[in-house]
């Protein structure tokens, strides 16, 4: 049965896997001149990495039939503080920038998880859809409704991670014949190995796979499910904060506004991925297929020069169709359970 079970992500993963490579390559025959330039294949590595980086935390959310609908407003409330900290108290240490930020983010994501185990509330949609207004009320006080700008500030470190590239090649006369790859996609890799190790191999992690796919014999067996879940949450916020800290460099500004499509990417990644309203499903590899695709889905369209209002159209299609092909996936399964049992 476990056989069977790894040959279907397998196939489910290869699939994906297909749908990436697929959708390169009718950007790339449509735009031949503009998508497969290596400059703008870093530039979607490094588009992806914010939203790798939320999907994470929100993978874990879903594993146990949850959801984290303030990771985006978490995100940004991570980078206004850091923005109101440089600006108004002129800290410019990268350390005590970075550590604050992810503070916030993490207190933010333990508050999601009280409100949702400690007084029972019906579905964490309700514990986080309140936050994700308190928290982004939260950025647009803290910096008065005002973008703050990171350039020039002193903590070119901090924005390196965000911005920064590995391996920039230069030819005699100074001019960049290869970009490097972007730090921050480098960063999503090694925080995905951890991810893998720590939900495959760890008695934590296979905890939160239990209390996902079978809640009732998770209580049964002794696992302490409120702490899962809270640890789940704390999680989300942490790499809400992570994503916040990335985006000082990405976007070299703080702005209370923005982020207001973290949550639906982040979501639609992890479900293209394969992971499951339902719960007990999602592995981090496929999480990052999902969030290569989304990626490369807004790239080719701001190439095509397609509007906001059409990439919100094409997004939105593209979650429909994700968690149609979910609710149809799980009724197969279903089917088979039902069938294999006769």
């Amino acid at each position: 049965m476990k056989k069977n079970s790894s040959a279907k992500e397998l196939m489910q993963k290869l699939g994906t896997l297909a749908a990436l490579i697929i959708l390169c390559a009718i950007f790339c025959i449509t735009m031949p001149d503009k998508f497969p330039k290596v400059g703008n294949l870093m530039n979607i590595l490094k588009q992806a990495s914010i939203n790798c980086l939320i999907a994470s935390g929100m993978l874990c959310c879903l594993i146990t039939a949850g959801i984290d609908l303030s990771v985006g407003s978490n995100c940004v409330l991570c980078t206004c503080t850091i923005g109101v900290l440089v600006q108004n108290f002129g800290i410019t240490s990268p350390i005590v920038l970075v550590l604050v930020g992810l503070a916030v983010s993490t207190c933010a994501g333990i508050v999601n998880g009280l409100l949702l185990t400690r007084l029972d509330l019906p579905h964490p949609f309700v514990s986080t859809m309140g936050m994700k207004n308190v928290l982004w009320g939260l950025a647009l006080v803290i910096t008065g409704s005002k973008s703050i700008g990171f350039t020039n500030t002193g903590i070119d470190g901090l924005m390196w991670i965000g911005g920064g590239s590995i391996g920039t090649v230069r030819d005699a006369g100074g001019k960049v014949t290869f970009p490097g790859i972007p730090f921050s996609f480098i960063l999503v890799i090694i925080v995905f190995c951890i991810f893998h190790v720590f939900l495959t191999k760890s008695a934590l992690g296979r905890q939160i796979y239990c209390c996902g796919g079978n809640a009732e014999a998770a209580r049964l067996s002794g696992i302490p499910s409120k702490n899962v879940l809270t640890f789940v949450y704390a999680l989300s916020g942490f790499m809400a904060g992570m994503a916040g800290v990335v985006s000082v460099g990405r976007l070299a500004s703080a702005n209370g506004n923005a982020g207001q499509t973290y949550d639906n990417d982040a979501i639609a990644a992890c479900i293209v991925g394969g992971a499951s309203f339902n719960g007990g499903k999602g592995t981090i590899w496929g999480t990052l297929i999902g969030a290569m695709i989304m990626a490369v889905i807004r790239n080719g369209l701001n190439l095509m020069g397609a509007s906001n209002d059409v990439q919100y159209i094409v997004i939105g299609a593209v979650i429909i169709l994700a968690v149609t092909i979910d609710v149809v996936r799980n009724k197969m399964e279903a089917k088979a359970r039902k069938m294999a049992a006769v």
